[in-house]
């Protein structure tokens, strides 16, 4: 723990949602929601115009048209997402070596690694105007906490939300947390919390007062003791620069489960292709695939395959979860595959080239024997690119897809004669687009045949029209090292 409240945990308010709704001027102030828009769709973000009906993250997507059938249902755009996000990271980059990214939307910073703040005064100071320019930058809010320690920063920011900053001044923490609830706390999630729950404790005082020798008698030595740590307020996780990812997967739901055993092998290969170029991009290699299998029972399997060594090569992974299919029985119909890479590394030994032509020569020989090519197939539609907590992102669609695949709603188009515009929806050969950008008012509406030469699907454009320069900030922070900082945030006078 320390003396001053110098970490620093920065959320974006509903991350897609907001992006989609400053993208998109008639979408400002309703409810959007963004996921899977299939029948086995989940809820990734929800606008909070769209929380105040009921409609939160994981929740089912068919749950979310019940309570907001009003709402916009967008399918998420992540090269938006990644883009917004990688300004946000540079920006959090200039503070502090020392950040730590949780997801594209989130992260940690150590001010005080970075010299802008060592007290109350230059922390709060470095939040504020951190958030305003996000907000110039990028055109949306975030919010912050500042705190002495990582898990009261976090608690700190959702309590700000949305669109504030909360400050959790040293020595005051026991007296915040005492009447939150348990699930506040990082590890206590469903299960734990009905445990602590059976045993009467509700809140966090409750854990503080039961003693860490309750607390090990009912949850374990090491949970139970780290729990009773941070019930009373205590947290010394260093802000760690480098988060090494332990796994690379990507998973399709799908809308009707999948009966035919080629269909499935298809998809399993698309998926291994997908999963081949995040490691690329990452710029990875594993060594461990992964297949993962739910049944149309909700039966999850999962079958693992460890290489020679570590890999990106896509036929040496789309080899391997095939052979893991093999050993898995799909009888009664699939609705979710995954495919993954673990044990990561950031080379790729050069004997994975035989590992290459062994699968080549695998395929050629199955080949030989009649059975179908195990280059990727073409999928026909019914599956759903939906996110998911195995980090799947959109693989960019072909033009020798299906139209239907294209025109998915909240993408991007762009019409030789009326410009940019977004997908509102499609169907029976038609598809209506809006025609306005980020800087424009609220736009037309027009419906064209899915197959018209002159509309095509386009890149998003970035949500702020003019670049802004903050090539100054953070120099220009007054740090109390060059002299005091008032609690208002302005330098006073010597």
């Amino acid at each position: 723990m320390r003396a001053a409240p110098t970490i620093l945990h920065l959320d974006m308010d509903a991350f897609y949602a907001s992006a989609e709704q400053a993208a998109k001027p008639s979408l400002r102030g309703k409810p959007v929601v963004v996921g899977g828009l299939g029948m086995r769709g989940v809820v990734a973000t929800a606008s909070y115009e769209a929380r105040r009906l009921g409609v939160h993250s994981a929740m089912p997507m068919a749950q979310a048209r019940r309570l907001a059938p009003n709402a916009a249902y967008l399918v998420p755009r992540f090269a938006l997402y990644r883009s917004v996000s990688d300004q946000v990271m540079e920006l959090l980059g200039r503070l502090s070596p020392l950040v730590e990214p949780l997801s594209l939307d989130e992260a940690f910073v150590d001010l005080e690694a970075g010299g802008v703040a060592d007290d109350s005064a230059s922390a709060r100071l470095v939040g504020e105007q951190l958030r305003t320019v996000i907000r110039t930058v990028t055109g949306l809010s975030g919010s912050v906490g500042l705190a002495g320690s990582k898990m009261l920063a976090k608690i700190a920011s959702e309590e700000a939300k949305p669109d504030g900053l909360l400050l959790i001044e040293p020595g005051t923490e026991r007296e915040l947390l005492a009447p939150m609830s348990v699930r506040i706390l990082p590890g206590v999630g469903p299960a734990t919390g009905d445990h602590l729950r059976r045993a009467g404790m509700t809140v966090v005082s409750h854990l503080a007062e039961a003693g860490e020798a309750e607390l090990v008698r009912l949850l374990g030595k090491a949970h139970g003791a780290a729990l009773h740590r941070m019930a009373r307020g205590y947290d010394d996780r260093p802000v760690v620069a480098e988060r090494d990812a332990k796994s690379v997967s990507v998973e399709d739901t799908f809308d009707v489960d999948l009966h035919d055993r080629a269909r499935v092998r298809t998809e399993v290969e698309r998926l291994a292709a997908r999963c081949v170029q995040r490691l690329r991009d990452a710029g990875r290699s594993g060594r461990t695939v992964v297949l993962k299998v739910r049944r149309y029972d909700f039966s999850t399997l999962t079958r693992s395959e460890t290489l020679r060594g570590p890999t990106d090569d896509p036929t040496v992974v789309r080899e391997a979860a095939a052979r893991l299919l093999e050993a898995v029985d799909t009888t009664g119909g699939v609705r979710l595959l995954g495919v993954g890479v673990t044990g990561l590394a950031d080379f790729t030994q050069e004997d994975l080239f035989a590992q290459a032509a062994d699968a080549k020569q695998a395929a050629d020989a199955r080949q030989a024997a009649g059975e179908s090519a195990t280059t990727p197939g073409k999928p026909d539609g019914t599956a759903t690119d939906a996110p998911d907590t195995a980090g799947a992102t959109d693989a960019p669609e072909s033009e020798e897809q299906p139209a239907a695949r294209r025109w998915q709603a909240g993408h991007d188009v762009r019409h030789a004669v009326h410009g940019h515009g977004w997908v509102q929806g499609s169907g029976v050969g038609r598809v209506t687009v809006r025609f306005e950008e980020p800087w424009t008012p609220p736009g037309r509406v027009r419906t064209f045949g899915v197959d018209d030469p002159e509309l095509r699907p386009a890149d998003p454009l970035p949500l702020v029209r003019d670049a802004v320069d903050y090539s100054s900030w953070p120099a220009s922070l007054p740090k109390s090292l060059s002299g005091p900082v008032s609690a208002e945030g302005e330098e006073s006078s010597p």
